[in-house]
């Protein structure tokens, strides 16, 4: 158990895995296009600053995030590196923008109008990326909008806000059919060639993403994009790794904080859902669904104990479950009990857990990592 942490529950976060996964994707994507780290969500639960510099170590210097509030958290630690907010910003707090020197995404020239006024007024200016929506139909300029590259074509023309390239976002590249995928490209494609016969020529684009950087390579561009792949985790079951082999990066882990021996008959947790059948061994541990832990998970849930897999019994608390550690030997109180890792024999995934409650593994990375202190180790 680590003191530091201040109880005794918290996710382990690998930074030598997440070097090795950083390396392992500019291998895949060739020395000469950038890389945008993005760690947005508290870096997907791992730590935004403390991976903002292992990234930084790795000649990656841009980061994107997904709030204001996530950018000015890096800058007021010291992060001067480039920060693009990969959200749309409304237009009030465009000083803001201006003030933490943030790289805005926009679709829209009003939008850009008051940030470029905010910037006249500071003596900056600010660069920016616009988005087209090539199909993910969440932000981003219409293709097919008439009035699009009007619109753009006056963006260009503020005096003080500047285009630095274009945005986009693919909607299925974790998937094994990969049509949509590569109509999304073409549209992209077909996009950039419209501004340039309008006159506007943008240096930089990019639009890969982790699972584009796993088998789209002509969606490389510019630049990539990846979240997930630098966390240890796979976007998808549905394709290959493309020989892109990731480790973990985050373990969840809690020491047993009290033993019980209950006897046949004896109920455990909220609605008595477990009901031992048995002279049985229980063990209480303080994680529950406020730290991430899914209360769907109950009926499903395995940990690591001393190197046994063993249940849950009963319900996921709050902020404690309990676990049957019956068949455990010599187990007693403050063992360690892996909820998400290995102990080099047993595995527990992200992608396990989230098999079990019909989610992403991106959702149970974000969500162990919002409350559970971190421990980061090398």
């Amino acid at each position: 158990m680590h003191k530091d942490a201040l109880r005794p529950a918290w996710v382990e976060i690998n930074l030598s895995n997440l070097d090795h996964n950083i390396k392992a994707v500019r291998s895949k994507i060739g020395e000469n296009r950038e890389i945008f780290g993005i760690i947005k969500a508290d870096a997907y639960g791992h730590g935004a600053y403390e991976v903002s510099k292992v990234l930084k170590d790795n000649d990656i210097n841009t980061f994107g995030v997904a709030t204001i509030q996530e950018a000015i958290d890096l800058r007021e630690k010291g992060v001067t590196d480039e920060i693009i907010l990969v959200a749309l910003t409304p237009d009030m707090y465009a000083s803001e923008i201006v003030k933490y020197d943030i790289t805005p995404v926009t679709c829209s020239y009003e939008n850009a109008f008051e940030i470029s006024k905010e910037a006249e007024k500071a003596g900056k200016t600010i660069w920016s990326f616009i988005v087209v929506d090539s199909g993910m139909g969440r932000i981003g300029f219409l293709p097919d909008d008439p009035n699009a590259i009007s619109e753009i074509r006056k963006i260009a023309r503020l005096s003080n806000f500047k285009i630095a390239g274009l945005f986009s976002h693919f909607a299925t590249a974790g998937d094994a059919d990969k049509s949509y995928a590569n109509e999304q490209e073409h549209v992209y494609e077909e996009f950039i060639e419209k501004l340039k016969k309008a006159g506007i020529y943008l240096e930089f684009c990019t639009m890969a993403n982790s699972g584009a950087i796993m088998q789209l390579e002509d969606s490389f561009y510019d630049a990539v994009r990846p979240g997930i792949l630098f966390y240890g985790c796979y976007p998808s079951d549905e394709i290959d790794n493309g020989g892109l082999l990731v480790k973990p990066v985050m373990s969840v882990k809690a020491t047993i904080v009290q033993l019980k021996k209950i006897q046949p008959g004896v109920s455990i947790g909220y609605g008595r859902r477990f009901i031992a059948k048995r002279e049985s061994l229980i063990a209480t541990i303080n994680v529950g669904y406020a730290d991430g832990y899914p209360r769907l998970y109950s009926p499903n849930a395995k940990v690591i104990v001393n190197g046994v897999i063993v249940p849950l019994a009963g319900t996921i608390c709050m902020d404690q479950c309990m676990i049957d550690v019956t068949d455990v030997p010599d187990v007693k109180q403050g063992d360690e009990v892996i909820l998400m890792g290995s102990d080099g024999k047993n595995t527990i995934s992200a992608e396990d857990i989230a098999r079990a409650v019909d989610t992403v593994n991106y959702e149970i990375l974000c969500s162990f990592g919002q409350r559970l202190p971190k421990v980061f180790v090398k």
